[in-house]
C-alpha cells in the first residue's frame, strides 16, 4: 500500500503505530480510501495539535461506513461485511455432524440435554469455552462441541447451499389448499407465527410442503424468508393424572429420536422413518402391532377427545383424508417424523387441526 500523505507517514511512524488487518494491503480499495480520510482530518484545524494519532483516526473515521471492499477471486465482501449477519446470524456457526449435535445446558458432557442441532442447522455463536461454544437457534441456549461446527468464511459460503425458503403465517388461520386456488379442498389449517417450507413461488400462491404433503398457500398472508433449520427443544414432558408408567416410558423412548431423519416409506429409528413408520416403530417396542398408513392407524384403538389426550395418544391430520400422525407427549405437544427438511421433531399438537386422536393404551 502506497501512502500518498506525507503526514500521515512522518504521524505513523512518530507514533510507533501498526495496523494488522485480516488481509493483504493490497487488496484494499475504495476511491480515496482509509489513509485520505485520515489525511484529511489531520488537516482539520478542530483536532488539537496534541491529541496523538489514535484521536484523530477515531475522530475521522466512521467504522460503519469506512468498508473497503475485499475481493477474493469471484467473491468479495466489506471489510465491515465480516460482522454483517447471515440469515440473521452475525456469528454464524452451522452443525457439522450426521444426524444431530446435542446442546448441554453447561459447557460438560455431564450436562443436562436442553436440545439438539440437526444436521446443516444454523446458528449464533455467543462465545468460546474452551472446546465448547455456547450457541443461541431457535429458542434453544446453551453448549455445543466447537468441533462439529462450521464457522467463519467456511460457515459464511456454505450456508447459501443449504438454505430454505420458508413461510411464516401471519394471520389468524391460515387455509393450505390442495390446488392454487381458494375454490380448492383445504388440506390444514394453520395458526398465527406457523411455519412451511416454501416449494415453489406461483406469484399469488406458494406450493408449500406440509407434514411432506403438497400444499398451496395465498401469498399474501404468509411473510417469506431464507433461512437455515434451527435447533429443536427438548421441552420437559409434564404428564397428567391417571397416565400409566408405560405411558410414560413410551413417550420417553420417543422422544430420544428426536432430530432423526426423516425417510418416505422408512421405519428405522435411527436411520430415517416416515410418519407413520415413526409411530409403527414405537408401538411395535410394546407389542402394539400397526400397519404402514396413517389412515389405516387411525382405525385401531378408540377415539378420544382431543381435549381429552393423554400422552401416547395418537394425533391424526389431513384435509379431506387422514394424511400424518404423531404421538402425543403432553403438555399440548407432539413428537413426529415432520418433514425431510426438519426430520423427527416437537410441534404444538394443534399446529394444525386435528382430524382425530386416538388412544392405544389405557
Amino acid at each position: 500500500m502506497k501512502f500518498r500523505n506525507k503526514k500521515l507517514i512522518s504521524l505513523l511512524t512518530a507514533g510507533a503505530i501498526m495496523l494488522t488487518l485480516p488481509i493483504s494491503a493490497e487488496a484494499i480499495t475504495g476511491g480515496a480510501g482509509v489513509s485520505g480520510k485520515i489525511a484529511a482530518s489531520m488537516e482539520n484545524s478542530s483536532i488539537p495539535a496534541n491529541a496523538g494519532v489514535s484521536s484523530a483516526l477515531a475522530s475521522c473515521i466512521d467504522v460503519s461506513t469506512a468498508r473497503a471492499t475485499i475481493s477474493d477471486g469471484d467473491a468479495s465482501m466489506t471489510a465491515a461485511g465480516w460482522q454483517e449477519s447471515v440469515c440473521g446470524y452475525t456469528n454464524l456457526g452451522i452443525a457439522n455432524v450426521e444426524s444431530n449435535l446435542n446442546i448441554r445446558e453447561q459447557a460438560s458432557e455431564e450436562a443436562e440435554l436442553v436440545g439438539k442441532l440437526p444436521r446443516d442447522a444454523g446458528c449464533e455463536i455467543l462465545g468460546v469455552e474452551g472446546e465448547w461454544a455456547q450457541i443461541q437457534s431457535g429458542e434453544v441456549t446453551g453448549y455445543v462441541k466447537s468441533e462439529f461446527l462450521r464457522t467463519g468464511a467456511d460457515a459464511r459460503a456454505y450456508a447459501p447451499e443449504i438454505m430454505s425458503a420458508i413461510a411464516t403465517c401471519k394471520t389468524t388461520t391460515l387455509r393450505v389448499r390442495q390446488e392454487p386456488s381458494t375454490e380448492s379442498e383445504i388440506l390444514a389449517l394453520m395458526p398465527e407465527g406457523e411455519e412451511v417450507e416454501v416449494l415453489e413461488n406461483l406469484g399469488e400462491w406458494l406450493k408449500v410442503s406440509v407434514d411432506s404433503e403438497v400444499g398451496y398457500v395465498s401469498a399474501e398472508y404468509v411473510d417469506v424468508s431464507n433461512e437455515l433449520p434451527k435447533a429443536m427443544t427438548m421441552t420437559e414432558v409434564k404428564y397428567g393424572e391417571g397416565v400409566s408408567n408405560v405411558k410414560v416410558d413410551l413417550v420417553s423412548y420417543a422422544c430420544q429420536f428426536v432430530g432423526n431423519p426423516y425417510v418416505w416409506g422408512g421405519t428405522s429409528l435411527t436411520h430415517g422413518a416416515d410418519c407413520s413408520g415413526f409411530t409403527l416403530s414405537i408401538y411395535a417396542k410394546y407389542g402394539i402391532y400397526l400397519p404402514h398408513s396413517s389412515a389405516a392407524q387411525a382405525n385401531y384403538g378408540r377415539r378420544v377427545s382431543p381435549s381429552e389426550a393423554q400422552p401416547g395418544d395418537l394425533f391424526f391430520y389431513g384435509g379431506g383424508r387422514i394424511s400424518h400422525v404423531a404421538i402425543y407427549i403432553g403438555n399440548g405437544q407432539i413428537v413426529h417424523a415432520s418433514t425431510a427438511r426438519t426430520g423427527i421433531k416437537i410441534s404444538n399438537a394443534f399446529y394444525r387441526s386435528p382430524v382425530c386422536v386416538v388412544r392405544l393404551l389405557d
